[in-house]
């Protein structure tokens, strides 16, 4: 296993999600106020950067784009979700938010994905 540092445990406040850079694997980091998260910075449905469109409240992580939902501390799917988020194995020590980085986590973005944000309100 890698382990790597992330971040200090106070630069993510309770209900938070923040970017980071580590080794130039762009990673979110969601502190749902039980535990932290770890995962890639994209939504999986459409590519949407949640570190813009990810809203965190009581251990729910919502996408605003298109409302797909995860439960942070189960990391199961709610509300519109059709795909799992994610996640890298996350553990604190200390004051440190460690996240096991072996390999970047990607989406396999299909044809699917390719609808344009209006057709996705406007299929019929």
């Amino acid at each position: 296993m890698s382990w790597k540092k992330i971040c200090a445990t106070n630069q993510v406040p309770q209900n938070g999600l923040k970017k980071f850079d580590i080794d130039g694997i762009a990673v979110i980091v969601a502190n749902y106020g039980e535990g932290f998260r770890v995962f890639p910075p994209f939504c999986p449905h459409m590519e949407e950067p949640l570190a813009e469109s990810g809203m965190l409240e009581d251990g729910l992580l919502t996408c605003s784009k298109h409302l797909w939902q995860w439960d942070m501390r189960t990391m199961d799917m709610l509300g519109m979700a059709e795909r799992p988020l994610l996640s890298y194995d996350v553990k604190c020590e200390g004051d440190d938010v460690m996240a096991n980085m072996e390999s970047e986590l990607i989406y396999n973005y299909g044809e699917e994905d390719d609808m344009d944000d209006d057709d996705f309100f406007n299929a019929d």
